[in-house]
């Protein structure tokens, strides 16, 4: 993680409203559609060495309802009988029944031990799906949607250890051939960890190729496995299949081969053996002074010395520069100078253009020297610091502003998880190459608006939620904010019975259901076909954010939730319900 770059999410200010007034009570009605399953949705329920709180965040809240981005609305699920079931819907007045696409050759009921099915679309034709026993199937289904081209075909079916249920995963051509990287998510006993909850969470990192020179048969060309003591909040492999990002409250590492801990102790004691700085340097609000000790053969003569505004050079004789680059801030370059001491030590002194400017590093990204603070800056910081800091929870109370008072809080301002990061890893070095500490900003859901690329993650942003959308392929802008949900961080945290929690790709709406029943949805502001004025200010108010209310006619628990940029789908044990929220243009 030393090496990783820390970043930080950069909201754009065009898509905040800080003038949001909340959301209006809507009682227009909601088409609610409803197909009665002819055999119940397999659900598994927690067995009772699954107590932890990862086993339910991982299979308890498992959303058994899976969308397929790659076709407008459309949905599948697995039902007790081992059928993987599709519903295709292209008008709500003239619906089918869900009908079998697939069967699952294992027969479910003879496993004691086994997790959920799962599966996951890797592209517009494969399907990675999980049985819950530990076997992993890759489909190459044809188009799907329509039950002329679609055909599921297992194309490779094996036994990989022990139950997992399908994080993610993606189809790409490397090296002219076939390939795709699936990830496996388990909890499992850890012997090692009695203090904690006596478990711990992996990712396989499984990627499968295709035989070159006509031979069609996939096979596994790499194992990798990440290890953490969380279920992560987001899990998903870059579409190019060379890196992996995760959002979650505790660190992720990948576990070693013996031959690569070697390599790593060999570079552990390579790094301990170190090497004196290169140069020191200190500062006043003024100037700048470096010390660079030199070689014993070295004059007067043989120093070249360039300053400019904003770079410097440092040559010995005919050798390449000693110190090379962009300054971390201006200086006055005519006025800088330097001298040889009598302890055979260069002194070069920079005069800053801004005074009283505080520099954190001398050299931009050089790491080669040294700082040295004199004790009367030391006792200045401290001072500049104290007012942040006090052993009395409010020392002044007469005070303008006093500091938060934590009991002024309410409720829903209370994070759980403060220590969630955002963490990407390189697939080849499998190190962290970027990491976001995530703080308060709480990670809500993840959606995808389009399926070539990573999905989005929702993170709620003060009192909004705020939608992220990874770019793999653009270092400077990895993480872009695509779209906000006003207010709908801080709507969420009173709700206390929800389950799940999606968004329109078109994020024209937000919605979220309770374990029971009820469906909340949230649309975004649109202008009103009426002149409406706000009571209070007296002023014109141009446009309003509705809520809408379902409830489903349903005793059944909510197994599965998903949003369309026209429908809700909700699933329970026996029922499908299609919530009409936009119609069609």
């Amino acid at each position: 993680m030393a090496g990783a770059a820390h970043c930080s999410l950069q909201a754009k200010r065009l898509l905040l409203d800080p003038k949001f007034e909340g959301y209006k009570l809507s009682l227009e009605p909601l088409a609610c559609y409803q197909l009665g399953l002819d055999a119940a949705v397999a659900e598994v329920q927690l067995r009772d060495d699954q107590y932890t709180l990862d086993h339910m965040r991982a299979f308890g809240m498992y959303n058994y309802l899976h969308l397929d981005s790659w076709y407008q609305d459309n949905v599948y699920y697995v039902d007790q009988f081992g059928r993987v079931m599709n519903l295709s819907v292209t008008l709500d007045t003239a619906l089918q029944k869900p009908r079998e696409v697939f069967r699952l050759p294992t027969d479910l009921t003879a496993y004691d031990n086994r997790l959920c099915a799962s599966m996951h679309f890797s592209s517009s034709t494969w399907v990675t799906l999980s049985d819950g026993t530990g076997r992993l199937y890759l489909i190459k289904s044809g188009k799907r949607g329509s039950s002329a081209s679609e055909k599921w075909e297992i194309v490779f079916n094996e036994e990989l250890g022990s139950p997992f249920i399908v994080a993610h995963s993606v189809s790409f051509v490397k090296s002219d051939a076939h390939s795709l990287a699936v990830l496996l998510l388990r909890v499992e006993k850890d012997e090692l960890d009695t203090k904690g909850s006596g478990f711990h969470v992996t990712l396989e990192w499984i990627t499968i190729a295709e035989g070159k020179e006509g031979d069609h048969r996939y096979e596994i060309i790499k194992r990798r496995v990440l290890q953490g003591k969380s279920v992560p909040h987001y899990a998903a492999i870059e579409p190019s299949g060379d890196g992996l990002m995760i959002v979650s409250h505790k660190p992720f590492t990948f576990m070693q081969s013996e031959s690569d801990k070697l390599e790593e102790n060999d570079d552990a004691k390579i790094s301990n053996e170190k090497k004196d700085p290169l140069y020191y340097w200190q500062q006043t609000e003024d100037d700048v002074t470096i010390t660079v000790h030199l070689p014993q053969d070295i004059t007067k003569d043989d120093i070249k010395i360039r300053f400019s505004p904003d770079n410097i050079c440092v040559t010995l004789k005919d050798q390449p520069p000693l110190m090379e680059g962009k300054l971390y801030s201006s200086v006055d370059h005519e006025s800088c100078t330097w001298i040889i001491r009598e302890d055979k030590s260069l002194e070069i002194s920079l005069i800053k253009k801004n005074e009283g400017c505080r520099w954190t590093e001398l050299i931009v990204g050089d790491t080669r020297g040294e700082f040295i603070m004199d004790p009367s800056q030391c006792s200045e910081i401290a001072e500049s610091l104290m007012h942040l800091t006090s052993e009395v929870m409010n020392p002044n109370p007469d005070k303008e502003k006093p500091p938060c008072n934590a009991q002024e809080l309410e409720e829903c301002d209370a994070f759980l998880e403060d220590g969630a990061s955002l963490c990407r890893f390189d697939g080849d070095s499998l190190k962290i190459t970027h990491i976001i500490n995530l703080g308060s900003n709480q990670y809500l859901f993840s959606v995808v608006v389009n399926p070539k690329e990573m999905p989005c993650f929702c993170l709620r942003h003060d009192v909004d939620a705020l939608l992220w959308q990874p770019h793999s392929d653009q270092p400077e802008n990895m993480w872009e904010h695509i779209a906000t949900f006003n207010a709908l961080g801080y709507v969420q945290a009173s709700k206390q019975d929800k389950k799940f929690m999606a968004c329109a790709p078109d994020y024209s709406y937000a919605a979220l259901c309770e374990c029971l029943r009820r469906v909340f949805i949230y649309r975004q502001p649109t202008p009103l076909a009426t002149v409406l004025y706000n009571r209070k200010e007296g002023r014109q108010v141009g446009q309003v954010a509705k809520q809408l209310v379902a409830t489903l006619e349903a005793n059944d628990p909510i197994l599965g939730f998903q949003a369309t940029s026209e429908r809700l789908f909700v699933l329970t044990t026996k029922t499908l319900f299609l919530i009409k929220v936009n119609s069609g243009n």
